[in-house]
């Protein structure tokens, strides 16, 4: 179904921002399988690509000649998120791509004085005037750049909520600490509302002694944030991106996407849990 027959029927989405300043944490992959799991489960899921790289646009199988209309064209006012998104192979799930122009947009918007709100104005005009047959999207996932760039910045201000992926490793936690601060301050300053969803554990080996002592350092220093599901190193996932699929479309079995399925199945509770709260 086109995204322009869908508009009559919307309502606000939950936007959960996908962040981490490091890069290599995972947070492209969890983007692209978390949307295709929720997507798997009967949710509409948009993803929006803010990554320059745009990986997680190719990891959904989104070819670079035909992204003619991107975020970047969102952030610049020169289109909406209906114009950009686009259908991808998953039921339920549309993308809306990311080129190399965004690139450029700190520049081409500084002097906008609503500059940090560009996104949230975008996602907004979308999904929120509500409607009698249900939401156009139940989640919108937002794919940040690995850095603490305007993007990123635009992301917040747009999130209801910040899923921070983040690698088993001996730095973890100095760059989750970094992380929270930035987050703290954009509440301060952009978004009063905006809280952490979740830290999600990735490329766990467990016959690594430091990994199992990075888990249990980050469960004592961030509690019930850390989310149960912990994604495994897997050769399944990291070989799906160059088919230009989802790992759950490239190996439904593997310890990766039933390790995504949990995750989505975690979220969703915990969406539950703290809309009865």
């Amino acid at each position: 179904m086109a995204i322009d027959t869908l508009i009559s029927h919307q309502r606000a989405a939950r936007v959960l921002v996908l962040a981490n300043q490091k890069g290599g944490v995972g947070k492209t992959t969890t983007a692209i399988n978390l949307g295709t799991a929720l997507a798997a489960i009967g949710e509409k899921v948009l993803l929006v690509d803010l990554d320059p790289q745009g990986n997680a646009s190719t990891g959904l199988g989104i070819d670079r000649k035909m992204r003619t209309t991107s975020t970047y064209h969102v952030l610049s006012g020169e289109a909406t998120l209906a114009d950009a998104a686009r259908q991808t192979a998953v039921p339920n799930l549309f993308v809306a791509p990311a080129t190399m122009d965004l690139l450029g947009i700190d520049v081409e918007i500084a002097d906008h004085r609503d500059r940090p709100f560009k996104l949230r104005t975008a996602i907004r005009a979308l999904t929120g005037a509500g409607g009698p047959n249900g939401p156009i999207f139940n989640y919108v996932l937002v794919d940040c750049p690995p850095s603490l760039s305007l993007l990123t910045i635009n992301a917040l201000a747009a999130a209801d909520s910040v899923l921070v992926p983040m690698q088993c490793e001996f730095f973890a936690l100095e760059g989750l600490s970094q992380l929270l601060s930035t987050v703290e301050q954009v509440r301060r300053t952009l978004n009063s509302a905006l809280t952490i969803h979740g830290v999600l554990l990735t490329m766990f080996d467990p016959r690594n002694n430091l990994a199992n002592q990075v888990v249990a350092d980050v469960r004592e220093f961030m509690g019930n944030k850390v989310y149960d599901t912990v994604i495994p190193r897997n050769v399944r996932v990291s070989e799906a991106p160059s088919h230009g699929k989802p790992v759950l479309l490239y190996d439904l079995k593997c310890t990766g996407s039933q390790a995504y399925l949990k995750l989505a199945s975690e979220i969703i509770q915990r969406e539950k849990e703290q809309q009865a709260a």
